[in-house]
């Protein structure tokens, strides 16, 4: 007991203590140190003591001079004294234990000692501070759990009502389904249009292109066909070149015509020149021609097949030339079909895609109203999860002070059973008491029914000797 728990308080401090916190009235006023630690009253003691288990345990006055009920006493008379004192202990004892200190005994409510005293009352007065301030705490907790329940529960209403606010922005209003599945039609219907149109059209096309593809490749299998005959006309000019026998006027004349054939071609290739300058690719025969020309305009003699020939060539060419022409035009007029089903097209997009930008509104509204709904959930959800961690501490709290009640509880009830161990002991010693007692009172009264029969015989002696004088 040498390293206590609790500090050790001074005389002056106690008393001013059970003044200001534990007695009232004019117990406070009449309290005075010399009463406690000097020439001890039992009176003040015993009543500091009682004030103290009032105040901790709840236990009233009228308590300390009730019999207990469950024991059989066979003279309660002499228990009317010393009844008070014999409660005052069991409760004392019952609550000390509880302030570390463990060697209280009856000779201390009896008969006190200053030091002993001082020290119980230093123990006791430390543990109703502890129980002041623990109290505090737990009203505290309490009312802090109160809360946040009540934080809880508005919690929970306020998601209640968001997933119900929720529900309803999923799900589409009865007045507006009729309008949403109107627009839902509208749009695969003018879908489906667009893409018969679409498939039709691009058919269409693909048959023309697929014509005009073949008109050119039968366009190009002549030219070929020509430019293999132009070849053959080169090999028999050369056959030709060299069976003629050279003179100096046959030269000449020959010269002479082929200047003329050569202005006439001239003329027949500036002609075709400034009208068919844009097809010079298509028509590679004519520059070849004229090149061939140049280069044997001194050797040539007989250029009538040729030229009829050429010109047969050139008439084809024109022809074919022409069926380009066509060709272009018809392929003019399928662009302009085209882009007008273009237009037609982008159009119709233009009204699907308003239609989709309307609907994407909507859906953009909905989606930004459910972000906000579940920011609100999230911060709600994190609120309600600090408020759980708050109530998780205050139930472990409370799960503590429970736990240390019980362990009071069972101090209490071993308490209990000392108690009645010393009830019992205490009766089995007044029984005892009783009993030599009542042999004592038996053994007086036999002493003095002896010496009443003794002094009778006595009196008996000395009156009958004077009637005899």
């Amino acid at each position: 007991m040498e390293a206590l728990t609790f500090p050790r308080y001074s005389p002056d401090d106690i008393i001013n203590y059970l003044r200001s916190h534990v007695l009232a009235g004019a117990e406070a006023r009449n309290l005075v140190k010399g009463d406690v630690f000097g020439n001890t009253k039992l009176e003040v003691l015993h009543m500091i003591y009682m004030r103290i288990l009032q105040k901790v345990y709840g236990i009233r006055l009228e308590h300390f001079y009730m019999m207990p009920v469950n024991v059989d006493i066979m003279y309660p008379q002499i228990f009317e004294g010393f009844l008070p004192v014999c409660n005052l202990y069991i409760h004392m004892e019952r609550l000390l234990p509880v302030c570390r200190i463990n060697d209280f005994q009856i000779a201390d409510v009896l008969n006190p000692k200053t030091k002993r005293t001082a020290r119980f009352l230093s123990g006791i007065l430390n543990f109703v501070n502890f129980r002041e301030f623990r109290r505090e705490v737990y009203l505290e907790l309490q009312l802090n759990y109160k809360s946040a329940m009540e934080k809880h529960q508005q919690l929970e209403t306020a998601n209640r009502e968001a997933a119900v606010k929720l529900e309803k922005l999923n799900t589409v209003p009865v007045e507006h389904q009729a309008e949403v599945k109107q627009l839902t039609d509208n749009i695969r219907e003018l879908e489906q249009l667009l893409r018969q149109d679409y498939r039709r059209k691009q058919t269409a096309l693909q048959e023309v292109i697929s014509q005009k593809k073949s008109d050119i490749a039968e366009s190009t299998r002549k030219l070929n066909e020509l430019k293999v005959t132009m070849a053959t006309l080169k090999e028999e000019q050369e056959q030709l070149k060299s069976k003629i026998v050279e003179s100096p006027e046959e030269l000449k004349n020959y010269k002479e015509l082929m200047k003329e054939t050569v202005k006439k071609l001239k003329k027949s290739k500036q002609e075709v020149i400034e009208k068919y300058e844009g097809y010079r690719d298509l028509v590679e025969v004519l520059p070849s021609c004229q090149l061939e020309v140049q280069l044997y305009q001194k050797k040539m003699e007989r250029q009538g097949a040729n030229v009829e020939r050429l010109a047969s060539v050139l008439s084809e060419v024109r022809n074919l030339e022409d069926q380009l022409e066509s060709a272009q035009i018809e392929l003019k007029k399928g662009k302009t079909d085209e882009m007008s089903l273009k237009r037609l097209v982008t159009a119709k997009h233009e009204k699907l895609s308003t239609a989709e930008i309307r609907i994407k509104k909507k859906r953009e509204d909905v989606e930004q109203y459910k972000h906000a709904v579940f920011e609100y959930c999230n911060r709600v959800q994190e609120k309600r999860g600090a408020v759980y961690d708050k109530v998780t501490a205050i139930h472990k709290e409370i799960q503590q002070t429970r736990f240390k009640i019980q362990q009071l509880n069972e101090n209490a009830e071993k308490e209990d059973t000392k108690a009645k161990e010393i009830y019992l002991n205490l009766k089995a010693g007044l029984e005892k008491r009783h009993d030599s007692l009542i042999k004592t009172a038996k053994s007086y009264a036999a002493s003095r029914e002896d010496k009443i029969a003794e002094l009778k015989k006595g009196l008996l002696r000395v009156q009958t000797p004077g009637s005899s004088s």
